[in-house]
């Protein structure tokens, strides 16, 4: 496979941006090689520079549930833009998408929309402290919620410990508020509420995709649902990657436990930058200007954003057995995988959850980031470098999660696991 382009590309790159990439996971550090360039997306198929065609297991990191260049999302931006890109004042789609995610989610009495996940998370983290009057909120080693100062937490050893700055140019001052605790551990979350009365909430991957696919216990949530009513925390679903992917009406809708927020993202903007985050409404009063805590965004509620979105959910509830068939094709995926692994003596841990999907090379069941991060980097490397060569595009980290959209099909998902098959032979 040639690609000369994406290393003109690339190098080029690297003299005007820096690491060549606008996004650090892009860059292929974890993975070795260099990044592709790509020049167009048609369904399943990413095209690179050089004319390679991969079957896209990524999807843009989960928005395009329906694939590149989807012909009704298309045409609602398309006629969007005819409108104008952005006013700066109130439009009726932004409503309109409003009260879709609000009948689709149990926990939304309502919602306001900005242009990122991490925005998303960075406004319901100040609007969940300023409905309580506390400071400190609780993380999870290995769940990401964007890369804001006071999120970006080093992992701690212990059971929880207070968090320090993971990133230089991130004041300690900033992530002093933030306690860490264990993911599916419930006992690191009680330790975090005995060593403060003062946490304002608790936010949670309710199906992590940051550390690999890893989902939380039942029980778990439960739990944490219960510690945080009994001390007065708000309970946050970050669901930026994994709302509308995994299910149609929200990770609470599978494990049973409702939390007081949720942040959203990816499939609501429809493959255009988008984020929003809603929940009860006596937290969602607080929001300026009817309450006290202040947010805004020029671009938030973008109408060409609002325009895809529509389409992507409304698409979505029209035809909610989609993600019957999107799970049958990730399982039937994940079990090759694992067949073939097997068959070379290669140690693999799968899960799937809806359109979801991730898998480890690692001889125990992950269930947290330690787990996570026990697996065999380096043969992950080399499978990733393998199944791209033969046409496949995998999230460049075994730390991500990969996506199944409406147009892979399932004689794709067949070449997928014969590749896979030869690939983990020579490894």
């Amino acid at each position: 496979m040639k690609i000369e382009a994406s290393l003109k590309a690339f190098e080029e790159a690297q003299q005007l941006i820096p690491g060549g990439v606008d996004s650090p996971v892009r860059a292929f550090k974890s993975v070795g090689g260099t990044p592709l360039f790509i020049e167009r997306g048609e369904g399943a198929y990413l095209v690179d520079l050089d004319g390679n065609r991969y079957v896209d297991y990524v999807q843009s990191w989960g928005p395009l549930i329906f694939g590149h260049r989807d012909e009704a999302i298309e045409n609602a931006v398309c006629d969007a833009v005819r409108h104008g890109l952005s006013f700066g004042a109130p439009t009726l789609s932004e409503s309109e998408l409003a009260k879709e995610v609000i009948s689709l989610f149990d926990s939304i009495d309502r919602v306001r929309f900005v242009s990122s996940g991490t925005e998303a998370v960075m406004s319901a983290i100040r609007l969940a402290r300023g409905y309580t009057g506390r400071d400190d909120i609780v993380k999870f080693e290995g769940c990401y919620h964007g890369h804001s100062d006071s999120l970006l937490v080093q992992a701690g050893s212990g059971l929880a410990t207070f968090g320090n700055p993971s990133s230089p140019g991130v004041p300690a001052d900033f992530t002093k508020h933030t306690l860490l605790a264990k993911y599916n551990d419930i006992e690191s979350v009680r330790k975090c509420f005995e060593d403060s009365d003062n946490v304002a909430c608790v936010i949670i991957e309710p199906i992590a995709g940051n550390m690999g696919l890893v989902p939380a216990d039942k029980e778990f949530l439960a739990a944490l649902r219960t510690l945080c009513d009994t001390h007065g925390a708000v309970l946050i679903f970050d669901e930026v990657m994994s709302g509308f992917r995994a299910t149609l009406h929200g990770a609470e809708s599978i494990t049973g436990t409702t939390p007081d927020m949720v942040t959203l993202g990816k499939v609501i903007g429809g493959g255009m930058p988008v984020g929003a985050f809603g929940g009860r409404a006596e937290i969602m009063a607080q929001l300026s200007p009817e309450g006290p805590v202040y947010q805004a965004g020029t671009l938030s509620g973008n109408p060409v954003a609002m325009a895809a979105g529509i389409t992507a959910v409304r698409k979505l509830r029209q035809n909610a057995k989609v993600y019957s068939v999107l799970e049958a094709r990730a399982k039937r995926l994940m079990e090759g995988f694992r067949a073939a692994a097997d068959k070379h003596g290669i140690p693999l841990q799968t899960d799937v959850r809806g359109s979801m999907f991730g898998f480890f090379f690692n001889d125990r069941p992950v269930r947290n980031f330690d787990d996570a991060a026990a697996s065999d980097l380096d043969r992950f490397a080399k499978f990733h470098a393998g199944m791209l060569d033969k046409g496949f595009y995998f999230a460049c980290s075994q730390f991500e999660t990969g996506f199944i959209c409406t147009a892979i099909t399932d004689e794709m998902v067949e070449r997928t696991i014969a590749a896979a098959d030869e690939v983990m032979g020579s490894l």
